[in-house]
């Protein structure tokens, strides 16, 4: 019986002693798998967006002024990203148009206020910041009309047409409102430094118009041809201040 015992206390402490040893192998096997997994984590990069803010020019506006004598404008354009996808935007300008009718020449001066968002569709590629988008904007506009001259309408002009009448008439405080759609592009030149476009497509909301005449154009919307409806264009080189940075989140 005393060596049953004996035997018996012998099993159990080689059994405990055993125990031990795997139990120690496993708690370095995981030690080291764990340091092996954080240095792998710590090995790739974490990507980072940048969020900040983008001024620039419309070079459109600003040039137009060299090759149409009727025409002189600046506008100036920014936006901030707010999220991944949208960005704040706004646009500010000044307008002095001539146009010339067959019946009237009439001269606006004014500017205005555009502000609203944009979408960007594009999914870049590691750090490219590039944007393809679609938004939207209200637009709100302050100028003034001057009539420069008329023609009166002959309906039987046997001795030709009629001089034109010089009127220098000037009709202050008018206003208009509208909405506009838009879509363009931007791409990262260099540093920077992005140049894009954007085509907006227009609809009148209110119109103040002086008594007995029209607004032939409006600054920031364009000219008024087709009703309420209205096209504008620009090109624009802006650049971009980073202000912070957030961490990208893979789904």
């Amino acid at each position: 019986m005393k060596h049953i015992l004996k035997y018996f206390s012998s099993c159990c402490f080689l059994l405990v002693v055993t125990l031990a040893q795997a139990q120690e192998k496993s708690t370095v096997k995981t030690n080291i798998e764990t340091v092996a997994e954080e240095q792998a984590e710590d090995s790739i990069p974490v990507r980072k967006d940048r969020y900040g803010l983008r001024v620039g020019v419309d070079l459109f506006k600003l040039t137009r002024g060299f090759y149409d004598k009727n025409y002189k404008g600046v506008e100036l354009t920014g936006d901030f990203r707010w999220n991944k996808k949208y960005f704040l935007a706004a646009e500010l300008g000044n307008e002095n148009k001539t146009t010339e009718d067959d019946r009237l020449t009439s001269t606006s001066k004014g500017s205005y206020l555009k502000a609203g968002f944009d979408y960007n569709m594009y999914e870049n590629w590691l750090d490219m910041e590039n944007i393809i988008s679609v938004g939207l904007r209200y637009g709100f506009s302050t100028f003034s009309e001057e009539l420069n001259s008329y023609k009166i309408y002959n309906a039987h002009p046997y001795w030709g047409e009629l001089p034109p009448i010089p009127a220098s008439e000037k009709f202050n405080g008018l206003s208009a409102s509208w909405l506009e759609v838009v879509t363009g592009m931007k791409a990262k030149m260099f540093n920077n430094v992005f140049v894009g476009f954007s085509v907006q497509l227009k609809t009148l909301i209110t119109n103040k118009k002086p008594d007995g005449f029209d607004n032939l154009y409006i600054p920031g919307f364009n000219r008024t041809y087709n009703g309420s409806f209205g096209i504008g264009f620009n090109y624009s080189v802006t650049y971009f201040i980073p202000l912070y940075k957030k961490k990208v989140i893979t789904k």
